[in-house]
């Protein structure tokens, strides 16, 4: 049995180790709080959210079947609930009774506790099959359809009544019935497990058949051992196949949680995002050279998430464009918009919806931010020394295809010297096929893009009175951040700035 629910013809295996830029996406993207509101505190899902985020998915197809079942949750997120619940009960019944081998592992021994985990197991399949025969119709998505169906067809009636039936046999509460070929010097060989003949009262009473017995003392522990050794000789075979198909169905199971975790934990972001009044829809994905990206409405979720509310949407429609350069009024948005941009493109390659009315974009390779960091504290190296050292080791990971999200990058140094070099490495990049989004300040780098036609150019909107509307749109870069209006905002406010 196979789950498919995370890609239409593999299973979904979980990473051990994130990607080496991981934390920084989860720090400058706000992740940490999206995250957290996709595990609700659980583990598990936070683990499995952060696999299937930063390891971006790289096939539209898969992202297209994957929103299909996102969709399919939304709509019955009962039932989804519902099934991701029943590999949790198998794991508590494991954990309380304990179907591993208990003293020597003995054939009786192994195949006592694969008895007993098929046992529990039976009860998650038998309400598997009811889920699958209720709920076929309602879903509309391959990969529920395809999973129903196979749950349909694999444990139909007579396989279900079959694994209870021969797990009640396994019991073995008349006996173990073994035949034995006597070899050279009378030893036993072929030791084979049989199947005790059913037999009706009639045939019981009335045909005799002749049988040899032998009635082992009570304080017989030599031939209590010896008969034990027999018997394991006999269960041997048969333990085998009983330990290989509970792990067989314990790994379904394993997989079927793993699996249905992401889309739990979409449902917990999506009830988050809905109490505070976050509309989101599902992108059109397509391939990386065609190189598209347009949002209407896009809200940076992280920031909606802390504050507990909404926030101002933007807008953006591009084509064929490498660089987009972000400059305008301090505080005007400009950090927000591109945390927006980066968690879009990243849930989007994940299978998952974005918090806008509608979008499009085309998928990368990889997403890869630069934001500013403090100072090192112990003084070891100075701002523009460190912020050098992390572009060269986030660029040993960058391929054509990839998207750069810069935060006012190399503004740690005079701005000749910080353009020089800011322009240099963007050139190299976007001339390598990477996409950048750079928030800067800096109107030298700027103004060296002036005249390419792949450059877009975007700028935080400043009302005449100084208001910020936290807005970025399209147009010509300015030569100043408005640091005047935060001045006025802070002093001009105080009829006295200094005590008298």
């Amino acid at each position: 049995m196979k789950v498919y629910l995370m890609y239409p013809d593999r299973d979904f295996n979980l990473k051990k180790e994130l990607p080496p830029h991981a934390m920084d996406l989860v720090k400058d993207l706000g992740f940490d709080v999206i995250v957290q509101h996709m595990s609700r505190g659980d583990e598990f899902l936070r683990n499995v959210a952060m696999n299937v985020l930063f390891y971006p998915e790289k096939d539209t197809s898969v992202i297209r079947y994957r929103q299909e079942i996102v969709k399919d949750c939304l709509e019955h997120p009962d039932v989804v609930r519902r099934l991701y619940q029943i590999p949790i009960s198998i794991k508590e019944s494991k954990r309380k009774r304990w179907w591993g081998v208990f003293g020597w592992k003995t054939p009786n021994n192994v195949l006592n506790g694969a008895r007993n985990a098929l046992e529990a197991m039976l009860g998650g399949l038998k309400e598997l099959r009811r889920i699958a025969d209720e709920n076929l119709e309602k879903f509309r998505s391959r990969g529920f359809k395809r999973f129903f169906e196979m749950l349909q067809e694999e444990l139909d009636d007579e396989y279900l009544s079959k694994m209870g039936e021969h797990l009640e046999n396994l019991k073995f509460q008349k006996g173990v019935l073994l035949s034995v070929r006597l070899g050279k010097g009378n030893e036993g060989e072929d030791h084979t497990l049989s199947k005790p003949r059913g037999k009706n009262w009639f045939q019981r009473i009335f045909e005799r058949e002749k049988v040899f017995s032998y009635k082992l003392h009570p304080r017989d522990e030599i031939g209590s051992k010896v008969l034990e050794s027999i018997v394991n000789l006999g269960l041997k075979d048969i333990a085998t196949n009983v330990a290989i198909a509970a792990d067989h169905v314990e790994s379904f199971f394993n997989t079927l949680q793993l699996e249905l975790a992401f889309y739990v934990a979409c449902l917990n972001l999506v009830e988050s995002l809905r109490a505070i009044g976050i509309s989101f829809s599902f992108p059109e994905v397509f391939p990386t050279n065609e190189e598209r990206i347009v949002f209407r409405n896009l809200k940076d979720i992280a920031l909606a998430l802390s504050q507990g509310t909404n926030v101002v949407g933007n807008e953006l429609e591009a084509e064929r464009k490498r660089l987009f350069v972000i400059m305008g009024a301090n505080r005007g948005g400009k950090t927000t918009f591109l945390r927006s941009v980066g968690q879009a493109q990243i849930m989007a390659q994940a299978g998952m919806f974005v918090a806008a009315e509608s979008s499009s974009l085309s998928i990368c390779e990889g997403v890869f931010t630069h934001f500013r960091r403090r100072e090192d504290a112990n003084l070891k190296k100075g701002k523009f020394e460190e912020e050098l050292e992390r572009v060269s080791k986030m660029l040993d990971h960058v391929s054509a295809g990839s998207l750069i999200l810069f935060n006012e990058s190399f503004s740690s140094t005079n701005e000749h010297e910080g353009s020089e070099v800011a322009h240099q490495i963007v050139k190299a990049l976007i001339d390598s096929g990477v996409r950048v989004f750079y928030v800067t300040h800096m109107f030298d780098l700027a103004r060296r893009f002036l005249d390419d036609e792949k450059v877009v150019f975007l700028v935080a909107e400043r009302k005449e009175n100084g208001e910020r509307t936290f807005k970025v749109k399209e147009g010509k870069p300015t030569e100043t951040s408005f640091g005047l209006d935060l001045y006025r905002e802070i002093f001009e406010e105080k009829e006295e700035v200094f005590p008298s």
